[in-house]
Protein backbone atom coordinates (compact mmCIF):
# COMPACT_ATOMS: atom_id res chain seq x y z
CA UNK A 1 0.00 0.00 0.00
CA UNK A 2 1.26 3.55 -1.19
CA UNK A 3 1.83 6.46 1.43
CA UNK A 4 2.32 9.87 0.88
CA UNK A 5 5.33 11.41 2.57
CA UNK A 6 6.83 14.90 3.28
CA UNK A 7 10.78 15.08 3.32
CA UNK A 8 12.24 18.49 4.20
CA UNK A 9 16.02 19.43 2.78
CA UNK A 10 18.24 21.84 3.59
CA UNK A 11 21.83 22.30 3.00
CA UNK A 12 24.54 25.37 3.30
CA UNK A 13 27.87 23.85 2.14
CA UNK A 14 29.09 23.15 -1.08
CA UNK A 15 26.67 25.03 -3.30
CA UNK A 16 23.41 24.35 -1.32
CA UNK A 17 21.27 25.22 -3.86
CA UNK A 18 22.39 22.16 -6.45
CA UNK A 19 23.21 20.11 -3.23
CA UNK A 20 19.03 20.18 -2.80
CA UNK A 21 18.08 20.39 -5.95
CA UNK A 22 20.03 17.16 -6.99
CA UNK A 23 18.80 15.64 -3.83
CA UNK A 24 14.99 16.20 -5.25
CA UNK A 25 15.76 14.61 -8.27
CA UNK A 26 17.43 11.74 -6.28
CA UNK A 27 14.12 11.26 -4.36
CA UNK A 28 12.19 10.31 -7.59
CA UNK A 29 15.07 7.73 -7.73
CA UNK A 30 14.36 6.04 -4.23
CA UNK A 31 13.39 2.18 -4.63
CA UNK A 32 9.33 2.07 -4.57
CA UNK A 33 8.96 5.40 -4.45
CA UNK A 34 8.49 8.63 -6.80
CA UNK A 35 8.04 12.26 -6.58
CA UNK A 36 4.87 14.43 -6.12
CA UNK A 37 5.55 17.49 -5.51
CA UNK A 38 8.29 19.48 -4.67
CA UNK A 39 8.58 23.25 -3.55
CA UNK A 40 10.27 26.09 -4.55
CA UNK A 41 13.63 26.65 -3.17
CA UNK A 42 14.12 28.83 0.07
CA UNK A 43 16.94 30.86 1.52
CA UNK A 44 16.94 30.86 5.76
CA UNK A 45 18.69 31.69 8.59
CA UNK A 46 20.81 28.77 10.69
CA UNK A 47 18.70 27.52 13.79
CA UNK A 48 20.61 26.66 16.72
CA UNK A 49 24.10 26.66 15.91
CA UNK A 50 24.20 30.51 14.09
CA UNK A 51 27.74 30.76 13.23
CA UNK A 52 27.84 28.78 9.45
CA UNK A 53 26.34 30.23 6.24
CA UNK A 54 22.34 30.73 5.44
CA UNK A 55 20.76 27.51 4.38
CA UNK A 56 18.54 26.89 0.92
CA UNK A 57 15.78 24.75 1.92
CA UNK A 58 12.80 22.93 0.39
CA UNK A 59 9.99 20.16 0.47
CA UNK A 60 9.30 17.58 -1.42
CA UNK A 61 5.82 14.45 -1.25
CA UNK A 62 6.61 11.32 -2.48
CA UNK A 63 4.47 8.63 -2.82
CA UNK A 64 5.91 5.31 -1.83
CA UNK A 65 5.44 1.97 -0.63
CA UNK A 66 9.08 1.90 1.39
CA UNK A 67 7.64 1.54 5.41
CA UNK A 68 8.55 4.53 7.49
CA UNK A 69 12.33 2.91 8.81
CA UNK A 70 13.06 2.03 5.35
CA UNK A 71 12.38 5.23 3.90
CA UNK A 72 14.41 6.82 6.51
CA UNK A 73 17.11 4.61 5.92
CA UNK A 74 17.50 5.38 1.78
CA UNK A 75 17.44 8.75 3.04
CA UNK A 76 20.46 8.78 5.43
CA UNK A 77 21.69 7.00 2.51
CA UNK A 78 21.45 10.20 0.00
CA UNK A 79 22.70 12.17 3.02
CA UNK A 80 25.99 10.02 2.91
CA UNK A 81 26.00 10.17 -0.71
CA UNK A 82 26.45 13.81 -0.16
CA UNK A 83 29.33 13.93 2.68
CA UNK A 84 27.08 14.72 5.25
CA UNK A 85 29.09 14.68 8.33
CA UNK A 86 27.55 14.86 11.89
CA UNK A 87 30.13 15.95 13.83
CA UNK A 88 27.60 17.94 16.13
CA UNK A 89 24.27 19.13 16.86
CA UNK A 90 23.43 21.80 13.98
CA UNK A 91 26.70 21.87 12.11
CA UNK A 92 26.55 22.80 8.99
CA UNK A 93 26.19 20.15 6.50
CA UNK A 94 26.24 19.40 2.84
CA UNK A 95 22.76 17.82 2.86
CA UNK A 96 19.94 17.47 5.62
CA UNK A 97 16.86 14.91 4.72
CA UNK A 98 14.33 14.49 7.39
CA UNK A 99 11.41 12.80 7.10
CA UNK A 100 8.60 15.00 7.87
CA UNK A 101 5.23 13.56 7.44
CA UNK A 102 4.27 9.58 6.90
CA UNK A 103 0.73 9.67 5.87
CA UNK A 104 -0.83 10.62 8.72
CA UNK A 105 1.73 8.68 11.51
CA UNK A 106 1.44 9.87 14.99
CA UNK A 107 4.48 8.18 16.88
CA UNK A 108 7.43 7.95 18.64
CA UNK A 109 10.93 4.93 18.37
CA UNK A 110 14.29 5.07 18.98
CA UNK A 111 15.30 7.48 16.16
CA UNK A 112 12.76 7.99 14.14
CA UNK A 113 9.67 10.49 15.36
CA UNK A 114 6.54 11.22 13.21
CA UNK A 115 5.34 13.98 12.46
CA UNK A 116 8.75 15.56 12.89
CA UNK A 117 9.05 17.34 16.36
CA UNK A 118 9.98 20.26 15.36
CA UNK A 119 8.58 20.63 12.21
CA UNK A 120 5.65 22.95 13.54
CA UNK A 121 7.82 25.40 14.86
CA UNK A 122 10.29 26.21 12.00
CA UNK A 123 9.24 28.76 9.16
CA UNK A 124 12.30 27.10 6.59
CA UNK A 125 9.82 23.94 6.66
CA UNK A 126 6.08 25.59 7.13
CA UNK A 127 6.40 28.00 3.92
CA UNK A 128 7.72 25.27 1.65
CA UNK A 129 5.12 22.53 3.03
CA UNK A 130 2.41 25.10 2.55
CA UNK A 131 3.52 26.24 -1.47
CA UNK A 132 3.01 22.38 -2.12
CA UNK A 133 0.26 21.30 0.16
CA UNK A 134 -1.85 24.34 1.33
CA UNK A 135 -4.38 22.31 3.21
CA UNK A 136 -1.48 19.97 4.96
CA UNK A 137 -2.29 19.32 8.50
CA UNK A 138 0.24 17.88 11.11
CA UNK A 139 -0.82 15.03 13.02
CA UNK A 140 -1.37 15.53 16.66
CA UNK A 141 -1.39 19.49 16.22
CA UNK A 142 -3.48 20.26 13.29
CA UNK A 143 -3.32 22.48 10.01
CA UNK A 144 0.49 23.58 9.33
CA UNK A 145 -1.15 27.09 8.34
CA UNK A 146 -2.18 27.63 11.69
CA UNK A 147 1.44 27.18 13.36
CA UNK A 148 2.96 29.38 10.48
CA UNK A 149 2.22 32.87 12.73
CA UNK A 150 4.12 31.31 15.35
CA UNK A 151 7.20 31.52 13.17
CA UNK A 152 6.95 35.24 12.08
CA UNK A 153 10.31 35.84 13.18
CA UNK A 154 11.75 33.31 11.49
CA UNK A 155 13.26 35.05 8.08
CA UNK A 156 12.83 32.52 4.95
CA UNK A 157 12.96 33.54 1.81
CA UNK A 158 11.82 32.26 -1.79
CA UNK A 159 14.44 32.25 -4.04
CA UNK A 160 13.45 33.49 -7.28
CA UNK A 161 13.60 30.50 -9.92
CA UNK A 162 17.13 31.46 -11.92
CA UNK A 163 18.48 31.72 -8.70
CA UNK A 164 17.88 28.08 -7.61
CA UNK A 165 18.75 27.03 -11.20
CA UNK A 166 21.84 24.09 -10.99
CA UNK A 167 25.06 25.14 -13.10
CA UNK A 168 26.21 21.92 -14.86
Amino acid sequence: MSVIATIGLGANLNDPAAQVEYALAELDRLPDTRLLARSSLYASAPVGYVDQPDFINAVAQVETTLAPRALLAALLEVEHRHGRARSFRNAPRTLDLDLLLYGGAHFHEDGLTLPHPRMHARAFVLRPLLEIAPAAVIPGRGRAADWLADCADQNVTVLPPHAAAVNE
